[in-house]
């Protein structure tokens, strides 16, 4: 079961290409003493560069990582800071989901959510002396919705879950937040391919195409494509997965670097629905020879042989022109730094593929409580929203 992580409307910048280690040094030197007397603007500076911290080491060192959120919390809290408390109590949680520990993971999502009820009732901060706005109220609550939603996921409570995300999705729906919309489908599309659920994921990905077509998001439109390119696959549906495989090609052709490894992934379920494809059509042959053997249709044999070569020369060109294409693309970005396992390689080599948990459970010879396991650390490693985006981080920091 593959795990999500909802969009939110406003989200930090990354931190991962900032110096760390100096701003770390900066706040290290804030002693107790130091923050008691500070004022209000250093201190709203400090919880800032301690939430910096947070995010910067989420992907490298889990607990410098917690550790600098629980700075910042001691920061916000006494003075009343609901949207800093929010945001480093769900991170908190989120490190607690992440090692399996639920109840304390539920604990902190309950303080992120009393922060977002005072926030509601006219709480105030030196950021927000007019108290807080719906709009960024609702964009706390959607994201802590998907925060809980993956809690529930993980613990394979799947109807919990979907309810959750509903209620981020209909947030979405208020705002008109498309691209937000668009992913939260296009995850929950995969957490059902995960579960073998087909027809359910189907449907979820058509509504995060649905969502990208109107906001015009040729990136989300693309990916839409190839979730569903990938799920005909497993379903054996080569031609329909070659349609949607190619659509979603048109559209990363038009796009800089930063989708480059998208297409690469494209091509490569595209190379797989081939290779079946022709397989298939093996078969096919095969069959039609033994028809005409037994019926001497010598002129049946023939068109039927005539169709199919036509159409293996068709599909070497699409690959042949999807391949040239691919060497002239730039390369992917450097800039991620994470550490993975020899397992944990593996694991991501298969997923690259676009193997499901309980493909890669039966091919590493492991249960699927321990896929889960090791796709669920590979996501907050990589501070990955999905495994399209794991595989591309993945990617980026030359580990496949």
């Amino acid at each position: 079961m593959a795990t999500l992580a909802v969009l939110p409307a406003t989200a930090y910048n990354d931190h991962r290409g900032h110096n760390l280690d100096s701003l770390e040094r900066v706040v290290a030197r804030w002693t107790p003493d130091a923050i008691d007397r500070a004022g209000t603007q250093e201190l709203i500076d400090l919880n800032n560069a301690c939430r910096s911290l947070m995010l910067g080491y989420s992907t490298t060192i889990g607990p410098k990582s917690e550790f600098y959120a629980r700075k910042a919390l001691s920061i916000s809290v006494p003075r009343g800071w609901e949207f800093a408390t929010w945001d480093a109590s769900k991170y908190i949680g989120q490190c607690f989901w992440a090692q399996e520990k639920y109840d304390s993971a539920l604990f902190y999502y309950n303080k992120a959510r009393e922060a977002i009820e005072r926030m509601e009732n006219g709480g105030t901060s030196p950021t927000a002396p007019d108290g807080y706005g719906q709009k960024e109220i609702d964009d706390a609550k959607s994201s802590l919705y998907g925060a809980i939603g993956n809690l529930y996921s993980m613990q394979d409570s799947i109807p919990q879950a979907m309810a959750f995300y509903a209620k981020a999705g209909a947030i979405f729906d208020k705002y008109g937040w498309n691209t937000s919309n668009s992913v939260l489908y296009y995850n929950i599309g995969e957490t059902w391919a995960g579960e073998g659920d087909l027809k359910a994921a189907e449907k979820a990905y058509r509504k995060a195409l649905g969502y990208a077509e109107m906001e015009k998001d040729s990136l989300w439109i693309a990916t839409s494509h190839k979730g569903l390119g990938r799920m005909y696959l497993d379903m054996g549906k080569m031609g329909k997965a070659l349609r949607e495989l190619h659509l979603a090609e048109e559209y990363f052709a038009a796009h800089d670097r930063e989708e480059t490894i998208f297409r690469k992934e494209n091509f490569e379920y595209m190379s797989i629905a081939l290779q079946r494809q022709k397989k298939q059509l093996t078969v096919i042959i095969f069959g039609m020879v033994l028809m005409v053997l037994l019926a001497a249709g010598i002129l049946l044999l023939g068109r039927r042989l005539r169709a199919s070569r036509k159409e293996q020369e068709e599909t070497a060109v699409v690959m042949e022109e999807t391949l040239a294409d691919l060497q002239h693309s730039k390369g992917p970005a450097d800039g991620i730094d994470a550490q993975v396992s020899d397992r944990e390689k593996e694991i991501l080599e298969l997923l690259a593929k676009g193997y499901t948990s309980p493909q890669i459970a039966e091919c590493l010879h492991l249960s699927s409580e321990t896929v889960k396991w090791y796709r669920k650390k590979l996501l907050i490693k990589f501070d990955a929203a999905n495994t399209a985006e794991l595989v591309l981080r993945a990617k980026e920091g030359n580990l496949l």
